[in-house]
């Protein structure tokens, strides 16, 4: 295999916010080319959370644009260690997952990672395979690779310890179970997030305690979610689902702001640094932000649909968002009747989830943000509505509101 060594430092390296150092990583990869063969690139996903959104994305385009230039990855499904959970940030003992919820979060989990990744040049592994056939012996043994005072340096662990919270026994094996997951795969690098530190360098270690060469890192950041300052959580809302709508998905990254466009660019795109660099050029030189906004925003659709379809929803949010248009394509609400509708529109609003309470439609009223057929309704009571009427609520939302 041909490995560009320079050129693929360059694109591990674009975004990450830690990682080995680069002499080690050069010449593993110099290693790699002798040996005329891929990069091992090991990634473990414990499925407990099988809903993914752009910020547990970073690290699975990381190994994608390692992936296009031609190296192995091994995806590894934490059936065997999402049974104890990862006590990672946790200021609890967590309670494990059956059996049959992890083979279900695993299921959805593939479904979605391979939007990002390409399936026929991916490995999935199961680490019940080596984990779950390991003797009372071997457990001694892996236990006996790590002392007590360096796993009380995780800070989770430090924390709870100091602070008289109960740690059960059990989960200092997760770090210990997942560095055994790089000997048993023989990892070349293992990528995660900065969470994922203390865990991610356990392999490194162990597999110098198996006689393995040790693994380079790689760690990416947390993303911001698109309130540009607290980190992307479908708790707080403010975050982008890999399999949100096309429109959906463009808008909201168009709502991100100005200082995070660079950030985006480098972790939720495929783009070489190169190129990102003429971009913060462009920024740098004037441009604005707001054209370089709608090209990450068409840049990211395309990613997760297609360019027809994030060509579809550029038109879309040009047309409702810049010009204040109604789309071609706008949704319905079919209401029963429409003399005093108010209280059914409400219902029907906030049941297809673009608001989160009757309220805040209520203020929307009240402001003066809502238009049925392009005329100010500031009162929502006793509205009156014949046959159909395009309502518009705040900037950019547009519905058709049709009677039966």
């Amino acid at each position: 295999m041909n490995i560009d060594v320079e050129n693929t430092i360059k694109i591990m390296l674009k975004g990450a916010a830690d990682y080995t150092q680069i002499e080690e990583i050069k010449e593993k990869l110099e290693t790699i080319k002798k040996e005329d063969r891929p990069m091992n690139i090991k990634l473990g996903l414990d499925p407990s959370a099988p809903d993914i959104h752009l910020g547990h994305a970073v690290v699975l385009r990381k190994i994608k644009q390692l992936q296009d230039l031609g190296h192995h990855v091994i995806i590894i499904i934490g059936d065997f260690t999402g049974m104890i959970g990862d006590p990672t940030g946790k200021s609890k003992t967590r309670k494990p997952l059956t059996k049959e919820q992890v083979e279900e979060n695993a299921k959805t989990y593939q479904e979605q990672i391979f939007k990002i990744l390409d399936k026929s040049k991916t490995v999935v592994r199961y680490n019940s395979e080596w984990l779950g056939k390991m003797k009372f012996r071997d457990v001694i043994d892996l236990a006996a690779k790590c002392t007590v005072a360096r796993i009380l340096e995780r800070d989770d662990f430090k924390n709870r310890y100091e602070s008289g919270q109960a740690i059960s026994l059990h989960e200092f094996f997760y770090p210990l179970m997942q560095g055994y997951d790089s000997v048993a795969i023989n990892a070349d690098l293992e990528l995660g997030g900065t969470d994922q530190t203390f865990n991610v360098l356990m392999g490194r270690n162990i597999q110098k305690d198996y006689g393995k060469e040790p693994q380079i890192t790689l760690f990416m950041p947390l993303l911001e979610g698109i309130d540009g300052v607290q980190k992307m959580s479908k708790s707080l809302g403010n975050y982008i689902g890999v399999n949100e709508e096309p429109n959906i998905m463009y808008e909201k990254v168009m709502k991100i702001p100005d200082n995070m466009i660079i950030k985006y660019y480098n972790l939720c795109t495929d783009l070489h640094p190169d190129v990102i660099t003429e971009i913060e050029r462009r920024l740098a030189n004037g441009e604005n932000p707001r054209n370089v906004k709608m090209e990450l925003a068409h840049e990211i659709t395309k990613l997760y649909h297609s360019k027809e379809k994030a060509d579809k929803a550029q038109e879309h949010f040009k047309t409702a968002f810049q010009k204040q248009e109604a789309p071609d394509d706008v949704e319905e609400i079919v209401l029963e009747n429409g003399t005093n509708c108010e209280n059914e529109l409400l219902d029907k609003l906030v049941s297809i989830s673009k608001f989160a309470s009757k309220g805040e439609i209520k203020r929307l009223f009240a402001g003066g943000a809502v238009k049925i057929n392009n005329e100010k309704v500031m009162d929502f009571k006793n509205l009156n509505i014949e046959n159909e009427a395009i309502i518009q609520l705040g900037k950019g939302c547009f519905y058709k509101i049709k009677i039966k």
